[in-house]
């Protein structure tokens, strides 16, 4: 449990940046440059790690050790997951825009309303959407937060394992790794609320509460992950919430691709992606030389 809260609170080292007061123009260019190439290699590692078992069972038909239905099972689930990580953003945000055309509506009277009767639009002026009324650099930030919380319950779902199964030298380096792993992920969260504003041009800074309620949505499915991993072992659940990262993780790079390109700096994003996917590969080498 210890080695699964140090290895999911390091989310918190990253968290604070959202609150930047007035970012430069370049500076914001440059964090969210850097937050996709963070997410980038995420999707790389996420893959990779789901595709594994869908490897090794293939190689075991190739050799004649077993048949394809194990294989099949796995290439369903894969394909499941991803396809619910992606959909379900696409919807989820799709909704949103409905709501929040709504909620912009929502103060125009009607044309002829009856005596005493409430409009349409009185009844969702006092059921307003809270989530509506956010900006969309807010709500991309969730929807990060989601992404990375999928993807670090997979790797809890690790640490767990090697805990289990009385490897607790290998689980101390998988929290070294995971948690630097993580520092950078808790960036990538923020990274579309540093010079976040609002319609007047003011500066938009994120609350602690809710900067702390990101790192928990974020970093808290590792705390779970280790519980759940040490527990019992399973490939096909591992498998599952890998592809639902990815999913969701490559929904929001298309979203951070099209802040980008508002900024007509292609130097800009290529220095960020080199940094991100920088900061990637090293935590994870270090993971890689704990022997995980």
């Amino acid at each position: 449990m210890l080695l699964g809260f140090i290895a999911g609170v390091t989310i918190l080292l990253g968290l604070p940046i959202g609150r930047l007061r007035r970012p430069a123009p370049t500076l914001r260019a440059l964090l969210n440059a850097t937050a996709i190439g963070v997410l980038l290699f995420l999707v790389w590692d996420v893959f990779s790690a789901a595709w594994v078992p869908i490897d090794e069972t293939l190689t075991s038909v190739h050799a004649g050790k077993g048949g394809l239905a194990v294989a099949t099972g796995y290439g369903v689930l894969f394909a499941s997951g991803l396809a619910a990580g992606l959909l379900s953003l696409v919807y989820y945000e799709k909704w949103m825009g409905q709501k929040i055309s709504g909620g912009r509506t929502s103060g125009e009277a009607p044309a002829h309303p009856g005596p005493g009767a409430m409009s349409v639009a009185e009844l969702k002026a006092r059921r307003p959407n809270r989530m509506a009324g956010w900006s969309a650099a807010r709500r991309l930030s969730v929807l990060i937060a989601v992404g990375i919380g999928l993807h670090n319950f997979a790797e809890g779902l690790a640490i767990g394992q090697s805990a289990a199964s009385g490897e607790l030298a290998l689980a101390l380096l998988l929290v070294i790794g995971f948690g630097l792993h993580n520092a950078t992920e808790g960036f990538g969260i923020v990274a579309p609320l540093a010079g976040d504003t609002d319609a007047t041009g003011s500066t938009r800074r994120p609350s602690w509460g809710f900067l702390l309620a990101l790192g928990a949505i974020g970093g808290g499915p590792t705390f779970v992950g280790t519980l759940v991993g040490h527990q019992f072992t399973s490939q096909a659940v591992s498998v599952l919430f890998l592809t639902l990262a990815a999913g969701s993780i490559l929904y929001v790079v298309t979203q951070l691709l099209n802040v980008a390109a508002r900024t007509r700096r292609p130097d800009l994003l290529a220095y960020g992606l080199l940094l991100g996917l920088s900061a990637g590969f090293l935590t994870d080498a270090i993971v890689t030389a704990a022997g995980a």
